[in-house]
């Protein structure tokens, strides 16, 4: 039988990483290449040369429509790693040496003449069926024992279609080797007519197709998984946001604390997500009277994204509020928070403030864990509040929690923000100046809903990095 024929031409060049539009292309360049081949050789049927070259040609046209089918595919929704990952396998697929090509590209091909029983084959293919070249080929009635008991009757329908109906054979069967392994191998072929009309033989083509087929079915399971993937994060997701819009205030707007008494907070607060939806984090503020007539003021934030963030901080919010109607005071509370972090089955770190506010002296106590001190505005100047001592929530066993208190005047506006409000890199007290440079145009009688609103414009930048949460109260007359 003759040996492997490749087309003369240019080494490809090598595909544009990340490119997948390139790499269909170059698919396409190479299709029509071998279609050209194709239509030019001029094929005799009484030449095996001929009809070697035609099938090598056929398997390479079969071969690179999968290739732009599964480039077609990628091209909906790439990600980085899966276009690297393209351009890495047509760079290996159009290698310029087919000679060092690995054992998926292996060919062999055979011939049985029905009229004096001999049986040709390849050398290929000797080495595709484990067979020792000794042993000689094996007939169309051997074959179907080396073939895989679910395929053999598919074999068998290939070859009587061939013999009987002069059908062109292109189809896939799996064989077992004598040593155990299992292979995958299209096979193509036709009949061989003699001047009569009556099959005189018949050839065919045989390719070893079992990692091609192994990786076909592993980029199945990768997309299936992928899928699945999807689905979890677009359900966990919507758990995350369908939980944060129920634990957050009901409010919207302004609201005023304690209802109807005088020095009442003006109370208004806002939600910035990040630059990305998926990344919804365990940030809060919350507002609550409290039945001695003062009022809780919070915000802080946890470690961590997705429904399990935001449900260990509905956990903790909820236990924040439950503890301050009790009457629990901020240092305190924010021990009781620590050690309820603490026996958490889903570790997690987390800082917060906790004010109390008394509108009879216009008193402000408050307690923090690891979170930026609330920031006070007056008089057109801002600066922020002595901060008590306090680690992290969970970060430390039996922590304890330092309290500090300031009388506060009418006019006054209070600024509660979780850190991710002013970070957008390392240098974070830049960024807190920013929000003191605020200062003059929260004075001048705004509500706290103004003042929302024009940090919201400072900081609500569209490449935000965290999502985060601020709360802005002013004293009232």
């Amino acid at each position: 039988m003759p040996s492997h024929l490749f087309a003369d031409r240019p080494a490809p060049q090598p595909p544009e990483r990340g490119t997948v539009d390139a790499l269909i292309t170059q698919t396409r360049r190479l299709r029509g290449g071998v279609d050209a081949v194709r239509r030019d050789a001029l094929v005799d049927d009484d030449d095996p040369q001929g009809r070697w070259q035609r099938a090598l040609c056929d398997l390479a046209v079969h071969q690179l429509d999968d290739l732009g089918s599964h480039l077609g595919q990628l091209r909906e929704g790439l990600t980085a790693e899966e276009e690297d990952a393209a351009a890495l396998v047509v760079e290996n697929a159009s290698g310029p040496e087919p000679a060092l090509a690995a054992p998926l590209s292996r060919v062999g091909s055979a011939e049985w003449n029905l009229l004096t029983d001999a049986v040709n084959w390849s050398e290929e293919l000797f080495e595709i069926f484990g067979r020792s070249p000794e042993n000689g080929g094996m007939s169309l009635d051997e074959l179907p024992t080396m073939v895989f008991a679910d395929d053999q009757a598919l074999l068998t329908s290939m070859v009587t279609g061939a013999l009987v109906d002069g059908r062109p054979i292109d189809g896939e069967f799996r064989i077992v080797r004598s040593d155990g392994h299992i292979r995958t191998l299209h096979m193509m072929g036709e009949p061989v007519l003699d001047a009569d009309g009556c099959t005189a033989s018949m050839w065919a083509v045989l390719r070893d197709v079992s990692e091609l087929r192994r990786g076909q079915h592993a980029v199945r399971e990768s997309r299936e998984g992928l899928r699945r993937q999807r689905h979890i994060a677009r359900t966990e997701h919507r758990l995350a946001v369908e939980l944060r819009e129920a634990v957050l205030p009901p409010w919207r707007g302004s609201l005023r604390l304690p209802h109807g008494a005088p020095g009442a907070l003006d109370i208004a607060g806002h939600y910035l997500p990040s630059a990305s939806s998926a990344l919804i984090g365990g940030s809060w503020y919350d507002a609550l009277e409290l039945p001695d007539g003062a009022s809780l003021l919070t915000v802080g934030d946890l470690t961590g994204r997705g429904a399990t963030a935001t449900g260990a901080m509905a956990m903790l919010l909820g236990a924040l509020r439950g503890m301050a109607v009790a009457g629990i005071g901020p240092a305190a509370l924010m021990g009781h928070l620590n050690q309820l972090l603490e026996t958490t089955v889903q570790p997690a770190l987390g800082s917060a403030v906790c004010c109390r506010y008394e509108p009879e002296g216009r008193t402000l106590s408050w307690s923090g864990a690891g979170h930026p001190a609330p920031l006070l505005f007056r008089d057109g100047a801002g600066r922020p509040l002595g901060t008590p001592d306090g680690v992290l929530l969970g970060a430390t066993h039996r922590a304890a929690y330092g309290q500090a208190e300031v009388t506060l005047r009418a006019g006054d506006v209070l600024v509660l923000g979780t850190d991710g409000l002013t970070r957008r890199g390392p240098s974070d007290e830049a960024h807190q100046s920013r929000l003191l440079a605020l200062a003059p145009l929260f004075d001048g009688g705004r509500t706290a809903q103004d003042c929302v609103r024009m940090i919201v414009e400072e900081f609500g930048e569209p490449e935000r990095a965290d999502d985060a949460c601020v709360l802005v109260a002013r004293i009232g007359s």
